[in-house]
């Protein structure tokens, strides 16, 4: 089973990446898949005009996901922007889209709403990511419920190039994980680089402190009982600890006389316990960029044998090949 999905660098990654994406990622490269990862900067043009802090974002994001276990050897980790073919078919994909398709794009429609450009880019990035999973013929495609959206436009455009010229694309299915829990932020909003609310992976030491203990409780005194299911602290916690753990946390909120600050150290513990030994593996490879170059290199290179000649089944399907 082929799998595909990406990430795009619009800054450094965080506890909700982690939960929502990263962790299940680098969990499917053992589970006898045929694996393909890639930083989507291109998608990231639509938000980040300054060369120099796109490269940084993707060559973070490349370090962070080789930190945290993503192997080379079992997947395809490469750089969307080495893979021309997927501009190429984009413009095959975008030339038989209809409007309509676009239009009715929550994602859009969100992000322009929030004060986003309504640039060409924004509006067809449902094009662009149909290119992306089109392009290496992947079965699954690992999403959030924010995403699935975009999947079934994906699903749309590939049955409509089908029908209108034969049979040439796999049209994908989506994974979706029911079980994945919304990590909140430190306001209790989902945890997003937009809100400002983030707890980063590889944060360490004074700053990670500050912003675990910046997460934001309610009043109540220390002696009374409190819900933890309404706790934001708790609701990290949990993320990181058994079952047995989470009950006796429980035990102690709906008791009362638990202080706030001794929940926050006990994640604050967990994050370093979590994270502490890929911090360590970042950094040497943060020392080493030539070496993260060779093994994005070596990722497209598998990507391309596939990607090739799936644009030209594409181009000869529509007659410019």
């Amino acid at each position: 089973m082929r799998i595909l999905s990406g990430i795009q660098p619009t800054g450094r990654l965080h506890l909700g990446n982690w939960f929502g994406a990263m962790r299940q990622h680098i969990q499917l490269q053992d589970g006898g898949h045929d694996c393909y990862y890639f930083i989507a900067n291109y998608h990231a043009l639509t938000s980040i005009t300054e060369p120099a802090v796109l490269r940084a974002h993707t060559l973070n994001v490349a370090l962070d996901y080789l930190a945290l276990g993503l192997d080379p050897q079992k997947v395809a980790f490469y750089r969307q922007s080495d893979l021309p073919e997927v501009t190429e078919l984009t413009w095959l994909l975008c030339c038989l889209t209809p409007m309509g398709l676009l239009e009715r794009a929550h994602s859009y429609k969100d992000k322009t709403a929030r004060g986003m450009a309504a640039t060409h880019g924004l509006f067809s990035y449902p094009v662009l990511m149909a290119a992306d999973i089109l392009i290496v013929d992947a079965n699954l495609v690992p999403v959030g419920k924010d995403q699935k959206q975009h999947l079934e436009m994906t699903r749309d455009i590939a049955v409509k190039f089908n029908l209108l010229y034969g049979d040439t694309f796999v049209v994908p299915e989506p994974r979706i994980e029911e079980a994945t829990a919304v990590v909140p932020g430190l306001d209790g909003q989902k945890m997003s680089k937009s809100y400002n609310n983030t707890i980063e992976i590889f944060a360490e030491g004074k700053p990670l402190k500050e912003r675990v203990m910046a997460i934001v409780t309610d009043s109540a005194a220390v002696e009374a009982p409190k819900d933890p299911d309404t706790n934001n602290v708790f609701n990290l916690l949990k993320l990181f600890i058994p079952k047995e753990e989470q009950d006796e946390w429980r035990t102690k909120f709906t008791a009362g006389g638990l202080k706030y600050s001794d929940v926050k150290k006990r994640l604050l513990e967990q994050i370093n316990l979590t994270f502490g030994e890929a911090r360590e593996r970042r950094k040497e490879l943060a020392a080493h960029p030539e070496k993260v170059e060779e093994i994005l290199a070596f990722g497209v290179e598998k990507a391309r044998k596939i990607a090739s000649k799936t644009l030209e089944r594409a181009r000869r399907a529509c007659g410019v090949g």
